[in-house]
């Protein structure tokens, strides 16, 4: 026979509401995915099976707390393009605390010596030199940026020139806020992605990422010989390092989507979300 009874700090009712609440938020999300595959060309090609339900429990459990989310994928596969237009459909004023972006191109190492030393891209890449591994970018620099901003500090990121490979300390600063977004070629490498809340990976086939690949190189400088062997390259290391995070990946983003139609689907996700949290 039980001889005493003690009320605990679990508290029921706020849980069974909880659960009912991340319920509804699966459900609809869930309905907006079923009509996502029916689009010719769907956002969301491929959906861990307990992404949804992770999201739905932040949502409602972690409401206080900094979501950090990880976008990568090949180079030129459309990991900007996807988080501009997240943005421009999610956030409709520039209120501060709604979102920080880090992009990963800003922690290039400083290579500019190496770049007059060789005289030209061309002279740099027959010496082997790479531009497309992990070791050229400062991310144990972007990860103590990444924690500090999910645990409330600010930061200055570094500014890279991509045509001079000139790395200065003195970036813009970015302060914490409620989501962070973090894009890049190795955002989901092993040495970044244990802190992501959110891992995503943008798929794009090979032959859209070439054409636009080439038509940025132009804009940084390279061109002729030196953007062949630079793409040579890069192909290669996505191989070895970029293509094999989609396994760890909750989410393959179709990197063919149009723009219009990444606001559309953000846009209904969040106001779904809005009318049923409110």
């Amino acid at each position: 026979m039980m001889e005493t009874f003690e009320l605990t700090n679990y508290n029921f009712y706020s849980s069974r509401l909880d659960m009912e609440l991340i319920t509804t938020i699966v459900d609809t999300l869930k309905e907006i995915l079923e009509e996502d595959k029916k689009q010719e060309q769907p956002l969301f090609l491929k959906v861990a099976d307990d992404f949804i339900l992770n999201i739905a429990r932040k949502v409602v459990q972690e409401k206080k707390k900094t979501f950090l989310i990880g976008i990568t994928g090949e180079s030129a596969s459309g990991k900007t393009v996807f988080v501009d237009n997240t943005i421009e459909a999610v956030v409709r004023d520039k209120k501060e605390g709604i979102y920080t972006v880090i992009r990963q191109d800003d922690y290039y190492k400083d290579t500019s010596k190496e770049l007059k030393e060789a005289g030209s891209y061309d002279a740099l890449f027959k010496t082997g030199f790479s531009f497309d591994t992990p070791d050229v970018i400062n991310l144990a620099l972007m990860k103590e940026h990444l924690k500090s901003l999910k645990e409330g500090d600010s930061i200055v990121s570094p500014n890279y020139d991509f045509v001079t490979c000139v790395s200065s300390p003195n970036g813009e600063i970015k302060k914490p806020a409620k989501v962070i977004l973090t894009e890049g070629l190795y955002v989901l490498n092993e040495e970044v992605r244990d802190i992501m809340d959110v891992k995503v990976y943008v798929f794009t086939p090979l032959a859209v990422i070439k054409e636009r690949w080439y038509k940025r190189a132009a804009s940084r400088g390279k061109t002729g010989e030196a953007a062949d062997l630079q793409f040579k390259d890069v192909n290669e290391t996505a191989q070895q390092y970029i293509r094999p995070t989609y396994q760890i990946a909750d989410c393959i983003i179709n990197g063919m989507v149009d723009k219009e139609y990444i606001k559309i689907i953000t846009d209904k996700i969040m106001c779904r979300l809005a009318e049923v949290c409110c």
